[in-house]
């Protein structure tokens, strides 16, 4: 779709404006932010359409639409669909070997098992290998309660954090700002950098890397402007 707008306004429902008209979600439902913050960034993504409009530019106002149409209509199924992450959490599952490797994911990994327990009162079984191993019916429970508490756009936000980590738990305490996004990024891909570091990394897992931060940041900008 080509631009077809001059002035990118809010009003004071905080929908976004393009010439006075409404800006609507795929659903066709008026894209009205929760915050004031939040409806600048978005509106300042449309103001920096150029000739045509290109989504992957405006990743924010994608996360929007998602909370609008995607999770506001089933609030509740959509938690329950992330908190299912909790049942094979990346951090549960350790490597057997190299020592040096083991001793990473223990120094990168320990601390945020620590926080859930003492921020959820939950326990995390972990194991070595990739065979499943089961957590607790009350650790699942738990860890379900804190995903069903958050909003339509806090849970739109969380999602691509859940995936592009692999854990509910790295993504609860980025939600809850229990640590830097930086520092829970890297505890995310401990195991990539080791095999990065011992093998090389290619163009394409490199190329794929950037363009998963970027999806990160966007989650983390957008989280950040809730607040």
């Amino acid at each position: 779709m080509r631009r077809f707008w001059t002035e990118v306004t809010l009003d004071d429902a905080c929908v976004v404006l393009l010439d006075g008209r409404p800006v609507r979600t795929p659903g066709r439902v008026p894209l009205a932010l929760p915050t004031d913050a939040l409806g600048r960034i978005v509106a300042d993504e449309w103001r920096g359409v150029g000739e045509t409009i290109d989504p992957r530019a405006m990743p924010l106002t994608g996360l929007a639409n998602a909370a609008i149409d995607r999770v506001a209509p089933d609030p509740a199924a959509f938690a329950a669909g992330l908190a299912a992450y909790g049942a094979s959490d990346l951090l549960c599952y350790r490597a057997e070997s190299p020592e040096p490797l083991v001793e990473r994911q223990r120094a990168a990994w320990d601390p945020w098992l620590d926080w859930a327990r003492g921020r959820y009162d939950v326990h995390l079984e972990t194991t070595a290998g990739i065979i499943h191993r089961a957590q607790p019916p009350a650790t699942l429970a738990r860890l379900g309660e804190a995903v069903a508490a958050l909003d339509a756009f806090h849970l739109a936000a969380l999602s691509p954090v859940v995936t592009l980590t692999g854990s509910l738990v790295l993504a609860l305490a980025l939600v809850e700002r229990a640590g830097d996004p930086d520092t829970l990024w890297a505890a995310a891909h401990v195991d990539e950098d080791w095999q990065a570091e011992l093998w090389g990394a290619d163009t394409l897992a490199i190329e794929a890397r950037a363009n998963k931060r970027r999806d990160y940041d966007a989650a983390v900008r957008f989280l950040a402007a809730l607040d």
